[in-house]
């Protein structure tokens, strides 16, 4: 058997939440939001677009913490580090 793991993000040493992701699927999942990101300050760039691109991030980061809760370890409490 492998020790890798089979969740894409760890759960964070402090806090709560992921962290940053221990598979190469992560990584793509981060490098496809970031560059959706861009492509969104590109396409809304006139002013007047400002609510659509506040709409289009809204979901775009809604999508990413749909797909890390998916893919993700459970955080099922508050984490004070090393146990």
């Amino acid at each position: 058997m492998s020790d890798q793991p089979t969740f894409w993000f760890p759960t964070k040493r402090y806090g709560w939440g992921w962290g940053l992701p221990v598979r190469w699927q992560g990584w793509l999942v981060i490098a496809a939001y970031l560059a959706l990101l861009f492509a969104g300050v590109y396409y809304f760039r006139p002013r007047p677009a400002v609510p659509g691109f506040a709409l289009y991030v809204a979901l775009l980061t809604a999508a990413l913490i749909v797909i890390v809760a998916l893919k993700g370890e459970r955080p099922l409490r508050w984490r004070w580090g090393k146990e």
